[in-house]
């Protein structure tokens, strides 16, 4: 049956069926009921066009319906269970309708529906037909097909399936409490909607501006929904903040300062200032946004990073703004406590309440005491986890230029001035220059301050941690008690003493190093000269077997030239060549012997 109702969006099959009315047994022809053509108004009052006669006057809100008992009667258990009063012209029933959901425009619907006439469905009417169903107890034991079957198909296979037209459902059921919550229809549109918030990563900006036109309670639904189906915090804590952006600020002068976080000490109260003035002059719209924000800051993820620490003093601002309950103030005040550090000098100007602002001339310009509490939570959840804040100057640095910005209001007094510089241990503050910067924009701000005072708040500040152009400055300045001048000076001088005492170390230190290298380059020569005199000890031994060598050359060079001579001698002798002369004769002549015996032998063998 299902898959039948998904074909079309209209309903338009109707068949009558036998039903009892007051314990009788009433037959309604089909044929008749289907023969109803369309309605028409005339006035206040609504007839159908039909060939029943009209004997049934139904009065819902200023609107009276003219119908036939019979087509209402077969498909509504409602009617069935009430009496029907005789009207007063005889001619009829009348009866009177309080608390119809939607009203008589989803009436005339449903008569409709009775009739067998076209009736459509979608997003916009079905949370209303639904719920008008119920009331009049359209039920299938009366008539298959019936308008609860016909709803509760549209919704389930049509509206949960896309977000969208849940977020068109949602809407429409803001006017429809209790029915739309006792049917489930609200929490499964919320969970249609947190489901999809997973499944359209694409589209998740369109799905987030989407969500954040939805009433606050609704929002505050999907959000419990996504958190129980594991949604990442940080995806919560983007959809929390757009969704303040747009239900929390305007292109009023009020809010403009707020928006951009605070430009400006001046800008900011005056804006502050005129938000109060507006807040008076409408109190209903004040009290929607004192909901927004109560609900908003209910659901904030646990996680301390799921949204920054600007958005939360933004949202503390704004809950100031709006007088929002003193137990969610204080939490605002903690979520902030556990991030601080991330925060930045202008997110901490808290505007001073309306009780403040109604005297300027003289309260204090911002909440000092909420920053001291902010302040105090944050140095508890550091003792919590043992981490301390020696190692977070930012925090020093903060505080230091958070007391600059203050130090100029000339209602702020000494007592809170130093209460608030003195919250942070003196380990924290590696470096004074910042809060003896703080405490002299005091000082000139605040003339008439006693000398009391003034001593009270310098030994603030430790004079032994001032930089020498800080020292330099504060020993010339003539704001500051005589006492502090003369602190700042022996101050100075033990830094500059110190600082001589490091140059020398530094130069001593550069001297042994000189010394060390010098030391080393000594033993490298001493090891070259040594290796230097083993070689020149063997090119001497070298030399010395050369010399020897020489020498033994020498005396067989003197035997062979005596042998030379000796034999010049000879070859010039007479008989030295008369023998020569003779060899050579009987050399030749062999030599002619041998020439001619070899001819022989070759004529011979040729013959």
């Amino acid at each position: 049956m299902a898959d039948h109702l998904l074909d079309s969006t209209e309903i338009v099959d109707y068949e009558g069926d036998n039903t009892q009315m007051h314990q009788q047994e009433l037959v309604v022809p089909a044929t008749l009921i289907s023969m109803a053509e369309s309605f028409e108004k005339k006035g206040h009052s609504w007839f159908v066009v039909s060939q029943l006669p009209s004997d049934l006057s139904i009065k819902l809100d200023d609107i009276t319906f003219h119908v036939n008992k019979y087509p209402l009667v077969s498909r509504c258990g409602y009617l069935q269970q009430i009496d029907l009063q005789t009207s007063a012209s005889n001619d009829g029933y009348e009866m009177k309708l309080e608390n119809f959901p939607g009203g008589a425009e989803t009436f005339e619907v449903v008569v409709k529906f009775c009739y067998g006439l076209s009736v459509s469905l979608n997003p916009r009417n079905v949370a209303y037909l639904r719920c008008a169903a119920e009331f009049l107890d359209m039920t299938e034991e009366l008539e298959d097909g019936n308008l609860i079957s016909k709803t509760e198909s549209f919704l389930t296979f049509v509206v949960f399936s896309s977000w969208k037209d849940s977020i068109t459902v949602l809407k429409s059921c803001k006017n429809l409490f209790p029915w739309a919550e006792n049917l489930q229809i609200v929490r499964r549109c919320c969970d249609s909607i947190a489901w999809a918030s997973q499944e359209t990563a694409s589209a998740q900006r369109r799905w987030l501006n989407d969500v954040s036109t939805l009433h606050i309670d609704h929002f505050k639904r999907i959000i419990t929904s996504m958190t129980l189906k594991g949604t990442r915090p940080e995806f919560l804590g983007s959809c929390i903040m757009i969704y303040a952006e747009k239900w929390l600020l305007g292109n009023d002068v009020e809010i403009e300062g707020l928006k951009h976080h605070t430009n400006g000490k001046n800008e900011l109260v005056w804006s502050i200032y005129n938000g109060q003035k507006k807040e008076k002059e409408s109190g209903n719209q004040s009290q929607e946004q004192r909901v927004i924000i109560e609900t908003l800051v209910s659901i904030l993820p646990h996680q301390k990073d799921a949204v920054s620490c600007r958005f939360l003093l933004w949202m503390l601002k704004m809950a100031m703004v709006y007088s929002v309950s003193p137990a969610l103030v204080s939490e605002l005040e903690k979520r902030v406590g556990m991030v601080m550090e991330n925060a930045s000098v202008y997110d901490l100007l808290i505007p001073a309440e309306g009780n403040q602002l109604k005297s300027l001339g003289e309260q204090t310009m911002y909440n000092v005491d909420s920053v001291q509490r902010i302040l105090e939570y944050y140095l508890m959840n550091e003792q919590q986890r043992n981490t301390g804040t020696n190692g977070k100057s930012n925090i020093s640095k903060l505080l230091d230029n958070y007391l600059a910005e203050i130090a100029g209001d000339p209602n702020l007094s000494a007592t809170k001035f130093q209460v608030i510089a003195e919250l942070l241990p003196e380990a924290a503050r590696p470096c004074d220059d910042g809060l003896y910067r703080a405490i002299d924009i005091y000082l000139k701000a605040h003339p008439e301050l006693s000398d009391h005072d003034r001593r009270r708040l310098c030994r603030v500040m430790n004079c032994q941690k001032l930089s020498v152009d800080a020292c330099s400055h504060a020993s010339q300045n003539d704001r500051l008690p005589v006492r502090t001048v003369l602190q700042v000076l022996f101050a100075e001088q033990v830094k500059l003493r110190e600082t001589i005492q490091e140059k020398q170390q530094t130069t001593n230190a550069d001297q042994e190093d000189n010394w060390s290298s010098q030391k080393e380059e000594i033993k490298m020569l001493k090891a070259e000269l040594e290796k230097m005199m083993v070689i020149i000890e063997e090119i001497q031994t070298d030399h010395t077997n050369l010399q020897q060598d020489c020498k033994t050359i020498r005396t067989k060079q003197n035997a062979l030239s005596g042998w030379i001579l000796g034999w010049n001698k000879i070859k010039k002798t007479s008989l030295f060549h008369s023998k020569l002369n003779g060899n050579e004769n009987r050399e030749g002549k062999g030599e002619k012997r041998i020439s001619s015996m070899l001819r022989t032998n070759r004529r011979q063998s040729v013959g």
